[in-house]
């Protein structure tokens, strides 16, 4: 279970409604993180860490809603610390921001934490204290689009890649972390799919990658029925139209978030609003993807509604995990290693309501769940030759979890 660190001051909420207010505090460790000599290991961009070999906690870092409005019990991002692969979690720091956190990234040194929002129309810097695993705020920027979703750093460290309705925006990183206006923002011009009653009719790129190579920003479009293929000028900052632009779905299908297998050129997309996996051949010198199945997320069994959150590949490249909002379960599918096609697995029960986001730990043996709606994280330990999902019994209790990093001291 998570406990309270009682003798950190920084793990009690601090006062004021606004984030960017200075302190003599905030000076103060701000000064020392920029003088500190310790030295930093680059890494990749990923939602996970897992460096069990190496000596020191671990730090995870918990986007939360916040807004009332939405039934939301979040005070804005928590930090944790771990002491051991699949351990108690100890409360850090809670530290009001920007409304809804929703989504949250490293930059690839992990010196700096971004985050956008939920319902809102700016995103959010951060400086990260890598002995305590604290942050501190730096900035934020309008991002000229409402409900920012995702967000991801380019492969250079210099640029923050964004997806909100209605397009894709970028900001460039300054030396200090902060975050510069936006440098370019590119609406999709594509015709809406024919889902019209949702809440955000329009174009909504909800999620934003490179690919593998780095070569490529993709974007799931849940409005418009595609996944976007962008380059990025990085002397410019501007965003470029790959050729071909785009990869379409099923009509309705709502492109969410997508993943690549870790050895071979296949992704898979989650599909929002038909409870879908999408898998496609990916050519990475193209920029092309080419659709070759299309898989239920559901058992046949279920008729209730449902909307796919999140996707993971495993680390193994064994198996595909799709979380199902509504059926409450963690879907397993296996690959099949010569062609990249899906087969069921099960499903297992993330043992609490809205699971909007999951992630794999600790070399992919740990799956930790975000249940949104009964503000908890649950713990499962990974089967690496079946795939199959057993919990823990760790629960860690906090208000409406949306997303979840995993980082090192």
């Amino acid at each position: 279970m998570a406990t309270q660190d009682e003798g950190n001051p920084a793990a009690t909420h601090s006062t004021g409604d606004d984030p960017s207010a200075d302190s003599g505090e905030r000076r103060k460790f701000l000064g020392q993180l920029a003088g500190g000599t310790a030295a930093l290991t680059a890494c990749a961009l990923l939602p996970a860490f897992a460096h069990a070999a190496e000596a020191g906690p671990t730090f995870i870092y918990i986007g939360c809603f916040s807004t009332r409005k939405r039934g939301a019990k979040g005070d804005g991002i928590s930090v944790y610390r771990m002491d051991q692969p699949g351990g108690d979690w100890t409360l850090v720091q809670v530290l009001p921001t920007v409304e809804n956190p929703q989504f949250i990234a490293f930059d690839r040194a992990q010196k700096f934490l971004y985050s956008v929002h939920g319902d809102g129309t700016e995103v959010s810097a951060y400086a990260i204290d890598r002995a305590s695993g604290k942050i501190a705020f730096l900035n934020k920027q309008p991002t000229d689009g409402v409900n920012s979703t995702h967000l991801t750093v380019d492969p250079t460290n210099r640029y923050l890649v964004i997806g909100n309705g209605p397009g894709v925006a970028v900001f460039p990183i300054q030396g200090d972390g902060s975050l510069a206006p936006h440098s370019d923002m590119v609406p999709s011009t594509f015709e809406v799919g024919p889902h019209r009653n949702q809440s955000e009719a329009g174009p909504h790129p909800h999620y934003v990658s490179f690919d593998p190579g780095g070569r490529f920003i993709v974007a799931p479009d849940r409005g418009t029925d595609r996944v976007l293929i962008y380059r990025l000028d990085t002397a410019s900052g501007k965003l470029v139209a790959n050729d071909p632009g785009f990869v379409r779905t099923r009509n309705g299908a709502g492109p969410r978030h997508m993943a690549f297998h870790p050895a071979q050129p296949w992704a898979y997309v989650a599909n929002e609003l038909d409870s879908t996996v999408m898998a496609c051949q990916w050519n990475a010198a193209r920029g092309e993807f080419k659709p070759f199945e299309v898989i239920t997320t559901l058992p046949t069994s279920y008729t209730g509604n449902n909307s796919p959150a999140e996707i993971f590949v495993a680390p193994s490249g064994k198996f595909v995990y799709v979380s199902n909002r509504g059926h409450n379960s963690i879907a397993i599918f296996s690959v099949d290693q010569a062609n990249g096609e899906l087969a069921h697995v099960g499903w297992e029960p993330t043992r609490g309501k809205t699971p909007r986001f999951f992630t794999l730990a600790a070399g992919g043996s740990m799956l930790y769940a975000a249940n949104l709606e009964s503000h908890n994280i649950v713990a499962f330990r990974v089967d690496q030759q079946t795939g199959k999902l057993t919990a823990t019994g760790q629960v860690v209790e906090t208000g409406s979890p949306s997303c979840i990093l995993f980082s090192r001291a």
